[in-house]
């Protein structure tokens, strides 16, 4: 029997725990070229899992070369595969191959974000992203933009440049911030490469291995591998994502509390506004006594807000960076969610010693964000593009939520429940008890459905029965057929599990 151990517990699918274990037997040696491997009803049986479980771990190492099955005879681990995780020969003081597998430093975090990007085939429909569509970028707008900046200062936008930022968009942000009624100081403003390099260099300039961070559960993968890889301690606390009150729920502050009465944290991470993934949003109340909690205990917190400006209904509510008067707050933010992703263009404000540090860390990084984009992307604002861009994209994502709503309630079986945000781009289901969405995804995916289950988004105590529906970067048609297709899905798997109640039911009182 193979020295397979899967945990139903873990945030990571069984399949995929399948997959990379069956991987480590090959490149440990354990398993050879030509060794036969048992056939999946017979391995699902040994693990206590479903077949599918068993059948898609085997069709992504026969994707990836691994193994082979032959009909009649059974499956087999692949020569040719053999040969690539198998230890290089000695030779005669003349070296070999490195085996680069065995250098990797770490690779804690890289399954959950790379599972949030999935290759989804031609025709397929994916609720994956959580991003805007391509369809209405204004490319004609930002081409003359580009070419406005490159007869006006094209060799200077060439040239290396500063670490905070190019002027011109550094302007354009706190030009920004003042009609919102904040002020920016110059000395507050760092301009960086998207949301994601933020966090990245949060986690250089602060933490050291063994630190203590406060993060949501569920949360961004992104952020959960970045404070994987620099080793810090993160201790989560419980997003309430309860659909009965329209998404406006979020941290659990007494929980919070009850973490810094135990622990020495050095950050609090939270995204107040469209929670990723659950678009949940913190209220008013909450987040002053969020500030008044921070304060309290001299404990920073790094707000992330790269979805605060998607707000699509109701009422607008402050920043916890306007709202701080202790200056305990980094705020991060981007213009991935509002105009173009690709760019890769964001930014932190902060208090003037923090944002000081992070520049040199930056410059140590990557010594400055792209100067041609920033350039651009200044001159997009300047001249209103962004703000009419902005307005456009709220009614357009504003139409698409409003359809995913309407044909959840149409569609989905009793006992589902689903949050209802008033911004961002992803709605958060949770199916009924017992449900993993991980092996109804392996169904969905049969259908051309694809979307993330919820596991992926958790630090601890995962919960398999929940998932999250990317709205937007789907039309209203696409929306419709695909929820109708998922629900379908959900409701054979339904009926399959009421079926097996029933069939051992009647099998027990066969036996009385």
């Amino acid at each position: 029997m193979l020295p397979l151990l899967l945990q139903s517990e873990s945030h990571i699918p069984l399949y995929v725990q399948l997959r990379d274990q069956l991987r480590a037997l090959v490149h440990s040696g354990e398993l050879r070229n030509g060794d036969r491997i048992p056939a999946s009803r017979e391995l699902a049986s040994q693990l206590g899992v479903h077949r599918t479980t068993v059948a898609t771990a085997y069709a992504e190492l026969e994707a990836e070369g691994l193994i082979e099955g032959h009909v009649g005879r059974g499956t087999f681990i692949c020569g040719a595969a053999a040969r690539q995780f198998s230890p290089a020969p000695r030779s005669n003081g003349n070296g070999g191959s490195a085996r680069w597998e065995s250098l990797f430093a770490d690779e804690r975090g890289d399954e959950n974000l790379s599972r949030l990007m999935p290759e989804v085939p031609a025709g397929a429909l994916a609720f994956t992203c959580a991003r805007p569509s391509e369809e209405f970028f204004p490319v004609e707008e930002f081409r003359r933009c580009a070419n406005a900046v490159l007869r006006r200062e094209g060799r200077r936008i060439l040239q290396l440049g500063a670490s905070d930022g190019y002027e011109s968009l550094r302007r354009a942000v706190v030009a920004w911030f003042r009609e919102e009624g904040q002020t920016v100081g110059p000395d507050q403003l760092l301009i960086t490469d998207g949301g994601q390099q933020a966090i990245d260099l949060i986690s250089k300039a602060f933490l050291r291995a063994g630190d203590s961070v406060a993060i949501e559960n569920p949360a961004y993968p992104g952020a959960i591998s970045i404070l994987a890889g620099a080793r810090v301690r993160t201790l989560a606390v419980p997003v309430e994502a309860d659909p009965a009150r329209t998404g406006n729920v979020g941290l659990d502050l007494d929980a919070l509390e009850n973490l810094l009465l135990q622990n020495r944290l050095k950050f609090i991470f939270i995204t107040p506004d469209f929670h990723n993934p659950t678009g949940t949003s913190l209220p008013l109340s909450q987040r002053r006594r969020l500030l008044e909690i921070a304060a309290r205990y001299q404990v920073p917190i790094i707000e992330d807000s790269i979805y605060a400006r998607t707000r699509l209904r109701g009422t607008e509510l402050p920043s916890l960076r306007s709202l701080d008067t202790h200056g305990n707050v980094i705020q991060i933010d981007s213009f991935s969610k509002i105009s173009f992703p690709g760019l890769r263009v964001g930014w932190c404000i902060g208090a003037e010693t923090a944002i000081e540090r992070l520049r040199l860390v930056k410059l140590l990084t990557d010594l400055h964000t792209d100067q041609f984009s920033q350039a651009t992307l200044a001159e997009f604002i300047e001249r209103g593009h962004l703000k009419r861009h902005l307005a456009r994209m709220k009614k357009v994502h504003r139409s698409r939520l409003e359809a995913m709503e309407e044909a959840l309630e149409k569609h989905m079986p009793e006992g589902t429940t689903w949050t209802r945000p008033e911004g961002g781009m992803t709605v958060w289901v949770t199916l009924p008890a017992g449900f993993d969405a991980g092996d109804l995804l392996i169904h969905a995916r049969e259908r051309g459905i694809y979307f993330v289950p919820g596991r992926y988004f958790y630090l601890q105590n995962p919960q398999p029965n929940t998932l999250r529906l990317g709205f937007a970067s789907l039309d209203e048609k696409s929306i419709a057929r695909g929820v109708q297709s998922f629900c379908d899905v959900l409701k054979a798997e339904l009926r399959k599990r009421q079926r097996g109640v029933r069939d051992e039911f009647r099998g027990r009182v066969a036996l009385i």
